[in-house]
C-alpha cells in the first residue's frame, strides 16, 4: 500500500470516536487549500455508517445512498468534528443525518440511508464500449508524454502522490481549447490492495467520485478547474449503491454534464465494473463562474 492510501485508510478515513454520536476526522497535509469535498464526503459516511453498525443488525445494513451539500469550504489545518443524528431505524432502512463542523460553523450536510440485503427486480444500463484499462496508459507513461507542458497548477496536482489511480479513456492531461462533448470517461481503482472490509470500499468510492466529476460540465467551454479564471467548487453530492463492487479493482467512471446555467454545472455519473455491471451511480452539481 502506497504512502497516499495508507494515509486515506488508517488516518483520513479512521474518524476518532468522541462521543456516541460525534466524531473527529483530520485532513491530509497535502499542501491543498481546502479541504477536499470526496474526503469530506467519505468521513461523514463513515461517521455515519458507525452508528449504524452500533445498532447491531446482524451487520447486514448496508449503504445504499447519500445526499450531502457543501456549505462552506474546509480548512486543511483542523479536524472537523461530524455530529451524526440517528434519525430513523425501520425493519428495513436506517437513515442518519450528519452534520460536519469546523469554527462553529456546519461546512457540509449529508442524509444517507442503509438497507437490509434484500432481493428483488433487475435491470441496468449497458457499460460504455470503451477501451480496457490494459489499453490505456499508466499515469506515470502520461506523466512522461505532457508533464512538462502543462500549466504549474496542473504539474503540482498530478506530481503528488495519490491513494487512487486513474487511466482517463480521454486525455486530461491538456488544457484543449476547443469545445467538445460535454461527457468523460476515466479507469479509477485504489492505488494498491485495500482490506477486505465492504465499507472501506464504500468509503474509498465516495471519496473517489468527487475527483474528476465536476469537470465534466467546463469540458465543453474549453476550460478546466485549473483554469485560474474559474471559480470552481461542489455544491452538492449524490451517490446510490446498486451492487456488490471491490474499490481496488478498476471501475470505469462515465460521466456527462446534461446541462449547465446560472454560474452551475449539473453533472452525472455511472459506475461500472470490469464484468460490465453499474455499481453506483452519482450526480453533482457545481459552480463554474467564469471571472475572465
Amino acid at each position: 500500500m502506497n504512502a497516499a492510501l495508507d494515509t486515506l485508510i488508517n488516518t483520513t478515513l479512521n474518524l476518532e470516536k468522541i462521543e456516541q454520536l460525534i466524531f473527529r476526522g483530520v485532513s491530509p497535509k497535502n499542501g491543498w487549500q481546502r479541504v477536499f469535498g470526496g474526503q469530506v464526503i467519505g468521513q461523514a459516511l463513515v461517521a455515519a455508517r458507525h452508528t449504524v453498525k452500533a445498532m447491531d443488525f446482524d451487520n447486514d445494513r448496508l449503504t445504499h445512498s447519500l445526499h450531502g451539500y457543501f456549505l462552506r469550504g474546509g480548512d486543511p489545518t483542523v479536524p472537523i468534528v461530524y455530529e451524526v443524528d440517528p434519525v430513523r431505524d425501520g425493519k428495513s432502512f436506517s437513515t442518519r443525518r450528519v452534520v460536519a463542523i469546523q469554527h462553529g460553523h456546519a461546512i457540509f450536510s449529508m442524509i444517507a440511508s442503509f438497507q437490509k440485503s434484500e432481493n428483488g427486480l433487475e435491470h441496468q444500463i449497458d457499460m460504455p464500449d470503451v477501451p480496457l484499462p490494459k489499453d490505456l496508459p499508466s499515469e506515470s507513461e502520461l506523466k512522461s508524454q505532457h508533464m512538462d507542458k502543462l500549466p504549474k497548477a496542473m504539474q503540482q496536482y498530478w506530481s503528488r502522490e495519490r491513494p487512487i489511480e486513474m487511466r482517463p479513456v480521454e486525455s486530461r492531461y491538456t488544457l484543449d481549447n476547443a469545445s467538445k462533448q460535454p461527457s468523460q470517461n476515466v479507469w479509477f481503482r485504489a492505488s494498491s490492495k485495500l482490506p477486505d472490509d465492504v465499507d472501506i470500499h464504500h468509503a474509498v468510492l465516495a471519496f473517489a467520485s468527487d475527483f474528476s466529476l465536476l469537470d465534466t460540465s467546463l469540458i465543453p467551454h474549453g476550460t478546466s478547474i485549473f483554469d485560474p479564471k474559474m471559480q470552481v467548487a461542489s455544491l452538492d453530492h449524490a451517490i446510490w449503491f446498486h451492487r456488490p463492487f471491490k474499490a481496488d479493482e478498476w471501475l470505469l467512471y462515465s460521466q456527462d454534464s446534461p446541462s449547465s446555467s446560472g454560474a452551475r454545472g449539473f453533472n452525472r455519473g455511472s459506475i461500472f465494473n470490469l464484468q460490465g455491471q453499474l455499481i453506483a451511480s452519482t450526480a453533482q452539481e457545481g459552480l463554474i463562474r467564469d471571472h475572465s
